[in-house]
């Protein structure tokens, strides 16, 4: 039996009923994440499916953008499910949370492809991440609230990190059940059946996952913090505005958005998905191998989220956030240099030996993205730095004559583009397809490798980058849960936590591979795009480390 001081009432919890607490909420939590996991993990393979009308970067970076979207949808959500939780109840809210999850990721595993119902297809893909996001929006503040209101001051930080844990354990589901998959399908079918239909499968899989998580969550009663203050009458009729409308706590909000979640967004989205899009889109490692290596340092990763979590119980959760923030903030870019020798130091030879340079009149290129397919990049310049931007090739930008086409530099070799533009449609492709081809040969000449040798990868050393990275978002992120809960009072909590949290996840994090792409595209540097999770993890170590007050031990009914 322990004495659980809720908001100073104790009330006595069987141990046995604080293990059923903690793995119903982290097994539902695993199940919502594997779900959005699955997507994010399928980028390559959902633009081709559903965005198949525009062009390669293009839809690629529609489909990053569409991942994005679902994070967009998750603040909306914290809203929606925070307010029902901090009024109705915890346990109400966040099942709901888990069959909207589960509804919608086993309806995309049915939709039809571009190519059969066109506009309408990507048009419900986004319909059904929004409902993915809006479900997951309300889950982690549900979790997190509801496990620590039933354990005891001393181990706050290490029972809600087994919360954490499910973020890894979902995305280790997601990537074993899509390896799995892939290589069953190309076994028995062939090549091509994963990409053509059995890409559905890991998706359908959650009709049963759902079963199971909506079972536990049943047997669950509500949180004893909620029950007290239901009993006193002291729930807050206006959560919302009671949590947003009051400066004493939307400085709060503030300050655990800058001054951590910033950094969570930031360095676990870089730590588990950027270095994904990294690898295969730059470093042109194969998809077997980057979930070969990602399987691995998630699994590696689970065990880590506790340790901290238990670490900032004895230390402070302050100290274990700032570590993995500093942490991550000195290894981003030696980080990302280290992963390209290890996994294709072919790349990395030539970029040293062979350097690439664009050569052109600056009113003749354009921004190398495009998420609608508007554009076609037919100019010399467009041509040569969209072919460029494929191969994964880093370039600089000089500037040349007015009205002359463009010139791509490689080594002491110089290949000449053309313009498209203008042009029929077939002879532009024709102009394209020449340039494309010229320049390839010409990287080629210089050492530039069409695909990552398998016999010259570091596995073992790339293995190690990546636990660096896993190290500093294990450390930042295991702790998080007991922080935000610890901030808040009990009457606000739900809706309070859950906000800053998502726009953190949702908007920094879920938006980094989109937006680090993106400005690799543009810029011409495969490692610029990571200014952007750098940024932001900068900002909040220095937030962090003069503004946000150490919260272990605050007993839950002191926080007013």
């Amino acid at each position: 039996m322990a004495d659980i001081a809720v908001d100073g009432m104790p009330t006595p919890v069987k141990a046995a009923s604080l293990r059923t607490v903690v793995a119903a909420s982290a097994t539902g939590a695993t199940f919502e994440w594997y779900d959005f996991f699955v997507f994010g993990s399928l980028t390559q393979v959902i633009s081709k499916t559903f965005f198949s009308g525009l062009n390669d970067t293009a839809g690629y970076i529609a489909a990053l953008a569409l991942f994005g979207a679902g994070f967009a949808f998750r603040p909306v959500g914290a809203l929606a499910f925070g307010r029902i939780g901090d009024i109705v109840g915890r346990k109400g809210a966040f099942l709901v949370t888990v069959v909207l999850m589960g509804g919608a990721t086993v309806a995309i595993g049915l939709l039809p492809s571009y190519a059969t119902a066109g506009v309408i297809a990507p048009i419900l893909l986004l319909l059904m991440r929004i409902l993915q996001g809006f479900s997951l929006g309300g889950e982690y503040g549900g979790a997190a609230t509801y496990v620590c209101e039933h354990t005891t001051d001393d181990a706050r930080g290490r029972s809600t990190s087994w919360v954490q844990t499910a973020a890894a354990f979902g995305l280790f589901a997601a990537l074993l059940v899509i390896l799995v998959t892939r290589l069953a399908l190309g076994k028995w079918f062939g090549p091509g059946a994963f990409d053509a239909w059995g890409w559905r499968i890991p998706f359908l899989l959650s009709s049963a996952l759902l079963v199971v998580s909506i079972f536990m969550r049943m047997k669950l009663t509500e949180s004893p913090a909620f029950e007290a203050m239901k009993a006193e009458g002291t729930q807050s009729k206006a959560p919302l505005m009671e949590a947003f409308g009051r400066w004493k706590y939307l400085k709060v909000v503030i300050l655990a958005l800058v001054g951590i979640m910033f950094a969570q967004g930031a360095v676990w989205y870089t730590a588990f998905f950027y270095v994904q899009t990294f690898m295969e889109k730059f470093l042109k490692v194969e998809p077997a191998t980057i979930n070969a290596l990602m399987m691995a340092i998630v699994a590696a990763s689970a065990p880590l989220y506790v340790f901290f979590g238990w670490f900032s119980d004895r230390v402070g959760r302050k100290p274990v956030m700032l570590f993995g923030m500093t942490l991550m903030l000195i290894a981003y870019f030696p980080g990302f240099h280290m992963l390209a020798q290890t996994l294709n130091p072919a790349l990395a030879e030539a970029q040293r030996a062979n350097p690439a340079t664009v050569i052109a009149d600056p009113d003749d290129c354009s921004l190398q993205f495009d998420p609608i397919g508007k554009s076609s990049f037919t100019t010399s310049c467009d041509i040569a730095k969209s072919t460029l931007a494929n191969a994964g090739v880093s370039y600089v930008n000089r500037t040349g004559a007015p009205d002359r086409a463009a010139m791509v530099r490689v080594g002491l070799a110089t290949i000449q583009s053309a313009s498209a533009s203008g042009l029929p449609k077939d002879v532009a492709k024709a102009v394209k397809t020449s340039v494309e081809t010229q320049i390839k040969a010409g990287l080629a000449r210089a050492g530039y490798p069409a695909k990552a040798d398998p016999a010259r990868m570091n596995l073992p050393g790339a293995f190690g980058v990546l636990m660096i990275f896993v190290v500093a978002a294990t450390a930042l992120f295991g702790p998080i849960a007991a922080t935000l809960v610890e901030l808040f009072p009990t009457r606000i909590r739900y809706t309070a936590l859950s906000l800053p949290y998502h726009i953190g996840t949702g908007w920094v994090g879920g938006f980094v591979p989109f937006t680090a792409f993106a400005i690799v595209a543009s810029v011409g540097d495969i490692y610029s795009g990571l200014w952007y999770p750098f940024a932001f993890t900068l900002v909040a170590v220095v937030v962090c480390l003069f503004l946000i007050p150490e919260t272990n031990g605050r007993p839950l009914h002191g926080v007013t």
